[in-house]
């Protein structure tokens, strides 16, 4: 047993070991430059760059219908929610008097069977009784 989990642990070890220097980046890390660009090779910095392009700004033809149909989604989510909240708190209300007329069942239960137990000894004493008078 020593013997596997000593072996598990040198080899988890040289894993480890091993994975480190193939993950390596080859990129010196400086807390200025987090980029993943190679050091040594510098672009001139009047490169020409190319003019912007102009972004079209039309809209989809079928984006008016779809935002409509997700806000109608939304508002079908909303009422949703609501009939959940409401349909939860009648059972919280609901739950809340079973619990009390369980609570009231239990002590109605205890209370019939200490008067049971009591007739009980009743009986017994005047059963008692009556084999003493004869």
């Amino acid at each position: 047993m020593k013997r596997t989990l000593k072996n598990c642990v040198l080899s988890l070890f040289v894993l480890t070991a091993c994975s480190s220097a193939c993950l390596a980046d080859g990129n010196a890390f400086t807390p200025l430059n987090f980029d993943d660009t190679a050091y040594g090779i510098r672009t001139s910095a009047t490169a020409t760059t190319p003019a912007p392009v102009a972004v079209k700004t039309e809209t989809p033809a079928g984006n008016t219908k779809m935002q409509n149909a997700i806000t109608q989604l939304e508002n079908a989510q909303v009422e949703v929610r609501n009939e959940l909240l409401n349909i939860k708190t009648q059972y919280s209300d609901i739950d809340a008097k079973y619990q009390a007329v369980r609570a009231e069942r239990k002590a109605l239960d205890q209370q019939i069977k200490s008067l049971e137990r009591r007739i009980n000894k009743i009986d017994k004493q005047k059963e008692n009784i009556r084999k003493n008078m004869i």
